[in-house]
């Protein structure tokens, strides 16, 4: 199996690590009532912390699309390398460590580690440009 698909199945993980950091913190803060009801009711605003990971978990399922289609592409189209590789594992490990990153709240830090993971991104990305 190409190490591509590994990489995508560990960020589907992290997916589901980022749904329940969020989950977890949200019935923390509304309880579990909230949790398994139908969610209608006007809530106050998320704490600081359920706010972040809230966040931090948009964030991952708005680049998450363009991860799939570079770990899959490669593979597909036959393009896998050393390179793709390379970038899908900085693309995986930088998500993972932006996660705490945002959840404690460090600003810049995080931002270096986003960046970080679209170069991880672009690297997977390149050889489907056919340039």
């Amino acid at each position: 199996m190409p190490v591509e698909l590994a990489i995508l199945a560990w960020g589907m993980i992290l997916l589901l690590v980022h749904i329940f950091a969020a989950a977890h913190v949200k019935t923390k803060q509304y309880g579990p009532k909230w949790n398994v009801g139908a969610r209608d009711e006007s809530l106050p605003p998320l704490n600081a912390v359920a706010g972040r990971l809230s966040r931090a978990q948009a964030n991952y399922m708005e680049t998450l699309p363009i991860a799939i289609v570079a770990l899959i592409g490669v593979v597909v189209a036959g393009r896998t390398s050393e390179w793709t590789a390379l970038g899908g594992w900085i693309w995986l490990a930088a998500r993972v460590v932006y996660l705490p990153l945002y959840g404690f709240g460090i600003p810049v830090v995080r931002t270096i580690i986003f960046l970080s993971s679209l170069v991880g991104l672009l690297i997977t990305l390149w050889p489907l440009l056919g340039v």
